[in-house]
């Protein structure tokens, strides 16, 4: 399977090097943390999950703030870098990674359609975020965001993403 091997993967990066990653998750519903939980050993190198669907516990459980939330949505770069932030410091872990996005069927716009995904990977205190725009139904986009997510942190322990300040 595409996502065990996936995590796999990360996980022997992440013992080699020492670190442990940490996610924080709104539309994938903890389906991150998942398959990396699913890989024998993953205790080692996997710190937490946080699955915060509502807005307030993006801003009680990762300190997201209401105001953010409030301007800009859930589901928007800002928030998603302010939420891998939020997961890195409260789980002390080096990686994080964060999703936020409209799986549907419902709750799209015209400006966010369903499908419209926003990650973030956090280094440190460096971040780096994308837009994706996923096709199909809610599982698919649930599972190309997992894919993505993972795909992605395997790259930044890889030191192959190029990460903001």
């Amino acid at each position: 399977m595409e996502l065990e091997a996936l995590a796999d993967e990360l996980g022997r990066l992440l013992l080699h090097l020492g670190h442990q990653v940490t996610t924080a998750e709104s539309c994938t519903g903890g389906g991150i943390a998942e398959a990396i939980t699913r890989v024998a050993g993953s205790s080692a190198w996997f710190e937490a999950g946080y699955v915060t669907y509502s807005n307030a516990q993006k801003t009680r459980q990762l300190g997201v703030p209401g105001n953010l939330l409030e301007q800009v949505g859930a589901v928007s770069r800002e928030v998603v870098e302010a939420m891998a932030r939020g997961a890195r410091a409260a789980s002390g872990a080096h990686f994080a990674v964060a999703v936020s996005g409209i799986a549907g069927p419902g709750g799209g716009t015209p400006h966010k359609p369903v499908g419209t995904v926003w990650l973030a990977w956090a280094a440190g205190e460096r971040v780096l975020s994308e837009r994706h725009l996923f096709p199909g139904d809610r599982q698919a986009v649930r599972r190309a965001t997992v894919r993505v997510a993972l795909q992605g942190l395997i790259e930044l322990a890889r030191g192959e993403k190029a990460l903001q300040g």
